[in-house]
């Protein structure tokens, strides 16, 4: 203590500390210091051995008790000398923890060692200390100096208690600490003393003042109901104990101040009360609960208070009834009024309809109500019998299903229960409700608590008001009606049913008919023990999003069936189908549940035996169902439907005696009686027609697999198509009857209502048509193997959609008909082919020939109709996309893909970017379904692959992104099935690269799209390049421009890609490019591709190019000038001076006819191949390389026109329209004059212009031409040669083999040319 002077707070307390727990074992040792330090010097202490006083008493009080009367006087002697402060505080803690520890003392001093001391004597010792705080530091100003006061005072007070001449000062002081709630900010130190005193109080057995109870009921009543600052739960709970207290010790003047708050105070005042009085209600206080009855009479009005606080407050002391554990009767009976609570707040979301939101409070009201039944304890002796009726009439009422939960878990435990001990056990065991009645009436206070509790609550439970009065009459509890077995059942099915609001509600309904199997119906135990845990299995662990409400609906229809075959009980089924009956007329129209109770009741007309019962229900709903109410009609479907699994014959001969009735009664009806009528009449007859039309399918849907294929043809599919036809028939007559109405005005008047009715029923039939055609082809799909069944309606009906498509196309998007048609082509007999391209053109006319979204609004549609449309258009192409998926499936052979190729070609090429792109999306889902399954294409797409791969690549560069991306996709999918056909070892490659089309960035995209393009052309068979190439062409045409240039890209990768591969297709190719030059505006795409096949493949394009049917037209000429002027000019040229040569391989000039005609094709092959060499000289763009050819060329040329002069010029007989020709330009021409231009040309081209005009100036060419004077034209010819210096040794060498030549006119030629070098000086060493 004396290291502890002059240092911080913190470490005086941890060494105040440290002395606590050193007393543990010395105890007196250190005690004696403390003692010792209080009396030094008559000074005030050190704070530190205050708080250590304070603690030692609080820790060891009961040891403490030696030293109380000399450590109070030690502080009587320094009290005037404590100011404020912490010196304050110490001080008034050390009073407070050792009076407090002189009451524990008082309370247990049997356990103390030491010898006994009377109260007096601590009074006596307190009293002076307790008169000066009361004088001095009651009127203490700072906040912590009042707490500390209150609680030195609150514990002397407990002290003072026990001795009667101080007990009037106390009283005085008491009601001093009760006006400190208004003094005090913190109330809680001062509710603490309050309940300190109190106890004091009840333990002295000390009678109150009255005015003293009035005044803490007063207080702790105002603390419970303050709204500006409410007090914690902690707080809360001691001052209720503080009324429970004073309740045990005040009844009456406690019971007077509740009843008047109950009566008359504020809302809050009304809450705290009710929760005072649920204090009371739970409380082991006889004398209080001797005043409840008064309290429960006062607190009638409360049930039905319009403030949610109050009402929640009501049912908290509900709780508290319920959780007393009463055997009675009466506390059991407030059940009824939390159900009506709930129904109550439930009831107003659901009068809100579609735009109700939920009240946060009634939302907390309904969730105290499930937690009150949730924590209901039947496990207490006689809950069978108390709880059992009270909580099964609840099943039932759809008012409650919310509460089934809990609800569920209640009568689950009760029948447990009642298996576990035995009916007959169970019954002796529990008090019988007369009996407990009878025992509520007698003299203990509980039979008044009943009489008055029943009294409050029974206008809100259901009880009439004059019931509610006879408060002195015995209490009878009226008779639960108990809910029938087949209301149980109804109603749990209907909630089991429908998860999606709450999985565990229809686990709860689940569970509950396992557990009332034997109230229902005992031959369902077993069937039962079977299939709920199969259900509640398929239930685990599924939330909302992943339950599929038609599959669990499915299953719990199919449990029901399961539940019924063992009942052969007639009425009691009979009873479950009337129960159904009577809730359909309950239930909303157009709810979910109301067509589950038609499915329902359609099952179990189904496991019904009685058939007169059945013909009898059928009959009912076909007579009696209102047509115009579509959820009505659905659900007549729903009943006839299901009651065909087990009787298909009765069922279907019922509708179809009603159909054959209404159809001869229809037209009579429609035409009498008054404009309205007949309007009316009209309207009834076409909805009941749609209505049969889905009854028929509904039927073939759940008709036994076995019966189905004998009646479905004619009694189902017919009957169908039979009110199809008279729906045709209607629509004539209004076509028909429109025009003639125009002439008579009176007329039009009279049945215009009635024609513009006709309009929304006749779409309604033709969905109800397109509906039943889907689900009866559906439903003989189902059926497995059919054989060799053949519906020989099927072509019927499909005419029949397709003249509904061909005439309101609109319409048959908005209905779904291709789903129908999709459906109807996976049966047999098969369409034929010329039927499957009528169907395919029909359907794609319809779909992809609609306005663009930004065409219609052009046409002033509103931007929301005309977004509504495109939507609809989108799901148009999706189901197109199937129908064509399910025509290849069908189709046994590849005819059907070769007519979707025809079909989509058209529109993928058509001029409209919108029809485009529509197309292509059909294209993406038909390849896309091919890709994943080849049998579809049955090896189609790889015969067509270069014509799909010309197609599609035109389209990758389309002006429409989305275009592009499909086309690619597209690409990237044919690909992929040829790398599957052709076994391409980079097929995992061109997956990666399909893969990388759906890359963002742009640079990785066109870098993608090249690759690809490679490998497309790659896996292009060489047998298809000429398709591929015709394709890309016909896409040129309507192409622009930039379009354009893209798609020759395609060309030229194909043409460099694969030149080894198509060399025994370039003559075909070549053939294709030179029909297309006559026809196109694209000349140099086209020359440039043969370019490129010259690059490659020069021979065969050189062979190809001299066998053209037309000898130099215009398209040839400049394919020769083109490849002239190219940097192939002279390889060209080289390879036609070898032809040429070549061509004089044979002798000429026999006489034989034979030889005769073998000369004249090298005479017509020599001409061609001499005009292409004088093309290709004149276009070629260097000299000098036509200079070194010359020695080559030269020869060549003088050779043919030598060989030529004197040629005969009659016509034979000609082999082909190209020899035809030349024969006449040789008549037109002299033949040797063709080499003789040639050689012109050659030498004007090599020599400069004077050499060219001695030429012409010696009259060189006409000597040539002439034979006489041959020789000497040769002769000059050599010599101009000769000064022009042209004469190399290359061409000397070329034209010796001459001179021994069998042919005279070439030995004449070489011996006047040899003739002239020889005597020129400066060939002299040359000739040598």
């Amino acid at each position: 203590m004396r290291a502890a002077q002059g240092v911080t707070g913190d470490v005086k307390m941890a060494a105040s500390d440290v002395l606590v727990a050193l007393a543990r074992s010395h105890f007196h040792f250190v005690m004696s210091e403390l003692q010792s330090h209080l009396k030094a010097m008559r000074k005030v202490p050190d704070e530190i051995v205050l708080l250590t006083l304070g603690k030692m008493a609080r820790r060891y009080a009961l040891r403490c008790i030696p030293f109380v009367g000399m450590t109070l006087l030690a502080l009587r002697t320094v009290l005037t000398q404590v100011g404020s402060g912490e010196v304050l505080h110490a001080v008034c803690s050390v009073l407070e923890q050792w009076s407090q520890g002189v009451g524990t003392y008082l309370c247990s001093w049997e356990q103390c060692p030491f010898p006994r001391k009377g109260a007096a004597q601590f009074c006596e010792a307190i009293y002076p200390v307790f008169r000066y705080v009361v004088a001095n530091w009651l009127d203490c100003k700072e906040e912590e100096d009042k707490q500390a006061v209150l609680g030195a005072v609150a514990a002397m007070l407990g002290v003072l208690l026990h001795e009667e001449q101080h007990r009037e000062h106390t009283w005085e002081q008491l009601l001093w600490l009760l006006q400190q709630y208004q003094e005090v900010r913190d109330t809680s130190r001062l509710t603490k003393s309050l309940s300190y005193v109190l106890e004091i109080l009840e333990g002295v057995q000390t009678p109150m003042p009255q005015g003293t109870a009035l005044a803490i009921s007063t207080a702790v009543h105002r603390q419970l109901s303050d709204v500006t600052e409410e007090p914690g739960p902690a707080q809360k709970a001691v001052l209720s104990r503080c009324i429970m207290l004073q309740a045990r010790m005040r009844p009456e003047e406690t019971g007077v101040f509740l009843h008047s708050q109950l009566s008359g105070g504020s809302e809050a005042g009304r809450v705290a009360a009710l929760g005072l009085l649920g204090v009371l209600a739970r409380a082991d206080a006889p004398a209080a609960r001797e005043k409840l009855p008064q309290l429960v009479e006062a607190m009638r009005p409360l049930c039905s208070d319009p403030s949610a606080q109050v009402r929640r407050a009501v049912l908290e002391f509900s709780r508290e009834l319920l959780s007393s554990g009463s055997q009675s009767c009466w506390p059991w009976d407030v059940v009824g009024h939390i159900f009506s609570e709930f129904s109550r707040t439930s009831g107003r979301l659901v009068a809100g309809g579609l735009f109700a939101w939920e009240n946060p409070e009634d939302g907390a009201i309904r969730a105290l109500c499930l937690d009150i039944v949730g924590s209901l304890d039947v496990t207490l002796r006689g809950m069978t019998k108390l709880l059992w009726p009270r909580l099964l009439q609840y099943v039932v009422p759809a008012q409650y299903s919310g509460m089934l939960i809990p609800l569920s878990r209640c009568l689950r435990a009760l029948v447990e229960r009642r298996e576990r001990a035995g009916c007959e056990e169970e019954e002796e065991e529990e008090p019988d409700a007369t009996d407990s009645q009878e025992q509520a009436l007698g003299s203990p206070p509980a039979s008044a608590i009943a009489a008055q509790l029943l009294s409050a609550l029974r206008p809100v439970w259901g009880y009439r008001r004059r019931e509610a009065r006879r408060l002195t009459q015995p209490f009878c509890l009226p008779t639960a009606r108990l809910p029938a077995p087949q209301a149980l059942l109804a109603r749990l099915l209907v909630v089991a049913a429908a998860p999606y609001p709450s999985r565990e509600r229809a686990v709860a309904a689940l569970q509950l008919l396992q557990a009332l199997h034997g109230r229902i119906h005992r031959g369902l135990g077993a069937a039962w023990a079977t299939e709920i845990p199969l259900l509640l299995q398929y239930l685990e662990g599924r939330t909302e999003s992943s339950l599929a409400s038609a599959e669990w609906e499915h299953r719990v229809l199919k449990f029901l069936r399961a539940s019924l075959e063992p009942v052969e009980d007639k009425a009691w089924t009979i009873g479950l189908s009337q129960e159904l009956s009577q809730r359909l007329g309950s239930s909303a129209a157009g709810s979910w549940e109301k067509l589950f109770l038609y499915k329902a009741l359609g099952t179990v007309l189904a496991a019904c035996q009685d058939l007169r019962h059945i013909q009898g229900q059928v009959l009912k709903f076909l007579r009696e169902t209102n047509p115009v109410e579509l959820s009505e009609a659905k659900g007549m479907i729903s009943v006839v439907s299901h009651a065909a699994e087990s009787h298909f014959y009765l069922i279907l001969d019922r509708v179809t005696l009603f159909s054959a009735a209404f159809t001869r009664d229809w037209s009579y009806q429609g035409s009498t009686g008054w404009k309205v009528q007949r309007r009316q009449k009209m309207e009834r007859t076409w909805t009941i027609r749609a209505a049969l039309m889905r009854t028929y399918s509904g039927i073939a849907l759940h008709a036994p697999k076995e019966q189905l294929l004998t009646c479905v043809d004619k009694d189902i599919m017919g009957n169908i198509l039979r009110l199809s036809r008279d729906n045709e028939r209607m629509q004539v007559l209004r076509g028909f009857l429109l025009p003639m109405l125009l002439f008579h005005l009176s007329a039009l008047q009279r049945v215009q209502g009635v024609l513009c009715s006709l309009w929304p029923q006749d779409l309604q039939l033709k969905l109800a048509l397109v509906q039943s055609i889907a689900e009866v082809s559906c439903a003989i799909q189902a059926v497995g193997d059919c054989g060799s069944f053949e519906l020989s309606s099927k072509q019927e009906a499909t005419r029949t959609l397709l003249d509904w498509i061909e005439r309101e196309p609109w319409d048959s998007l908005v209905y779904g008909v291709f789903h129908a048609l999709e459906e109807l082509s996976k049966l047999r007999p098969p369409l034929s082919g010329k039927e499957n391209r009528n169907l395919l053109a029909v359907c794609c006319q319809s779909v992809l020939s609609h306005p663009s979204e930004e065409q219609m609004k052009k046409g002033r549609k509103s931007v929301r109709a005309a977004v509504n449309m495109e939507l609809l258009h989108r799901r148009g192409m999706e189901d197109l996309g199937h129908l064509i998926e399910t025509l290849l499936e069908a189709e046994a052979t590849s005819a059907c893909f070769r007519n979707v190729v025809h079909v989509l070609k058209g529109w993928l090429t058509s001029a409209k970017e919108w029809e485009r792109e529509r197309a292509l999306r059909v294209c993406t889902h038909v390849l896309a379904a091919c890709k994943e399954r080849c049998e579809l294409t049955r090896g189609c797409p790889y015969k067509q692959f270069g014509s799909l791969v010309g197609l599609l690549g035109s389209l990758t560069s389309d002006c429409l992104a989305t275009c592009r991306q499909r086309a690619w996709v597209c690409l990237g999918y044919l690909l992929q099935m040829q790398a599957k056909s052709m076994k391409v070892p980079q097929a995992d490659e061109i997956r990666c690269l399909c893969e990388e089309l759906n890359s963002p960035d742009t640079e990785t995209f066109a870098e993608t799209c090249t690759q690809i393009r490679k490998a497309v052309c790659r896996c292009i068979p060489a047998a298809q390049a000429v398709d591929f190439l015709t394709a890309i062409l016909d896409s040129l045409r309507p192409v622009k421009p930039p379009r354009a240039r893209a798609v020759r890209k395609w060309a030229f990768i194909f043409l460099v890609e694969c030149r080894k591969e198509i060399v025994q297709e370039v003559p075909k190719i070549l053939n294709t490019l030179y029909s297309y030059m006559q026809q196109s505006t694209h000349r140099p795409f086209l020359l440039r591709a043969v370019f490129l096949l010259a690059r490659f493949h020069q021979e065969p394009v050189i062979s190809s190019l001299l066998q053209k049917s037309l000898l130099m037209d215009s398209d040839t000429v400049e394919l020769w000038r083109s490849l002239g002027r190219s940097i192939l000019g002279i390889r060209i040229l080289r390879g036609l001076v070898e032809k040429l040569n070549r061509a004089g391989s044979d002798r000429l000039g026999t006489d034989s006819s034979t030889c005769e005609r073998h000369n004249r094709q090298t005479a017509l092959e020599t001409l061609t191949i001499t005009r292409a060499i004088s093309e290709v000289v004149l276009a070629l763009r260097s000299t000098e390389e036509l200079r070194q050819l010359l020695p080559h060329l030269l020869p060549s040329l003088l050779r043919w026109a030598s060989e030529m002069l004197g040629a005969e010029r009659r016509l034979l007989l000609m082999s082909s329209w190209r020899q035809l020709f030349l024969e006449c330009a040789m008549h037109v021409e002299k033949p040797c004059r063709i080499f003789l231009s040639a050689i012109e040309l050659v030498l004007g081209r090599c020599m400069v212009q004077k050499w060219t005009r001695l030429l012409v100036n010696r009259a060189v060419w006409a000597r040539l031409e002439d034979p006489l004077a041959h020789p000497e034209g040769v002769r000059l010819l050599t010599r101009i040669l000769l000064h022009a210096g042209l004469v190399s040794p290359c061409l000397v060498k070329n034209l010796l083999p001459w001179l021994d030549s069998c042919s005279v006119k070439l030995r004449v030629t070489a011996t006047a040319c040899f003739a002239e070098i020889s005597r020129d000086r400066r060939t002299t060493g040359t000739s040598k």
